[in-house]
């Protein structure tokens, strides 16, 4: 027998009810492979893989490691990788207007009151007056590729202050903060686990909040197949609900403290498995608490945010403009709101 505490049970009778399902999924022990980044924001797909909750929800589930959000994409498109994690981009707009992708649910968020996603300034630029976002106008911002989640930040923090900013592709994050570094850039935004370090080094300086300009913003969404989304529907709410465990585990241990400290360092050495792994645990440790943020319990998906960044990605010409959220958007699976 299964048992789940209140939160978990929630999560599961909403998976399964909008799933058209009376019942918790049971994929009847199916092989499911899940993409993953080595991010603290990823640790639903951990703690439901350490915990068993994908094996409890009848998969059996292999996780298969990513150096970047992308090339997950493309492997879910090619039908390599089952389900992952990450954010809206032009590409995975793109996939979706092909018929290879959809979106089922919503992960990382960004809330107010909880550490995000900073803004950065490099110290050259930091020492030349750039000191908040204010500042930002004639200013170069990195990014990894046009049509990226950094570009599609950079861009609305950019509009709200009225400045004008160019952007500099940099394809990896590690020339990213190569070039914030020696001030080859002068901008960038990222999530707090990485942000934090780097401003701690000297080099780089925190200039302000993605949250103050984007306050809710659906980070990264949960994503799949067209064909998944479409015919494997018990498996793909089978995922939903592994998944939803975990990130119930994750939310009620690291933002909630449920725990106690104790809850906290048990969470922080199970994730450590899959992050930091080349640090020893006490080093890691820091690092993984600074990468806190929400994830969205039952995977509830904020439409209006995501809405709000198709509308971007078209009037910036980076996908086509009679794309509609029906295109890459599945919403048959989990509650959505708008916030």
């Amino acid at each position: 027998m299964i048992n789940f505490n209140r939160r978990q049970t929630l999560g599961l009778m909403g998976a399964a009810v909008a799933s058209g399902l009376a019942a918790p999924a049971i994929a009847q022990n199916k092989k499911a492979v899940v993409g993953a980044l080595r991010f603290t924001s990823h640790a639903g797909s951990f703690v439901a893989v350490e915990r068993n909750y994908f094996a409890d929800a009848g998969l059996d589930v292999e996780l298969r490691f990513f150096q970047a959000a992308q090339p997950m994409a493309v492997a879910i498109a090619s039908g390599d990788v089952d389900y992952a994690v990450t954010a809206v981009s032009g590409g995975l707009i793109s996939l979706a207007d092909k018929g290879a992708i959809k979106v089922i649910g919503g992960a990382l968020s960004e809330e107010p009151g909880i550490d995000g996603q900073k803004i950065l300034a490099s110290d050259a630029a930091f020492q030349a007056g750039l000191t908040s976002p204010a500042g930002l106008d004639g200013k170069k911002f990195g990014i990894s590729t046009a049509g990226s989640s950094f570009h599609y930040m950079g861009s609305r923090v950019a509009q709200a202050e009225g400045a004008e900013m160019s952007f500099t592709p940099l394809q990896k994050v590690g020339s990213i903060i190569g070039a914030l570094k020696t001030g080859q850039i002068d901008a960038w935004s990222i999530v707090p686990h990485i942000a934090k370090p780097l401003a701690g080094s000297g080099t780089v300086h925190i200039i302000g909040n993605i949250s103050d300009y984007l306050p809710n913003y659906q980070v990264t969404t949960v994503f799949t197949s067209a064909d998944n989304a479409d015919t494997e529907r018990d498996q793909t709410a089978a995922f939903l609900a592994g998944f939803g465990q975990g990130v119930s585990d994750y939310n009620s241990a690291m933002i909630d403290k449920s725990g106690g400290e104790d809850g906290v360092n048990e969470m922080v050495a199970l994730i450590h498995k899959y992050v930091y792994t080349d640090r020893p645990l006490e080093k890691a440790a820091p690092s993984i608490i600074n990468g806190t943020m929400r994830i969205n319990e039952g995977s509830r998906l904020n439409i209006a945010s995501v809405q709000d960044q198709l509308t971007w990605f078209q009037s910036e010409g980076l996908v086509d403009a009679g794309i509609t959220l029906d295109t890459f958007v599945d919403t048959s699976y989990v509650e959505t709101f708008e916030a």
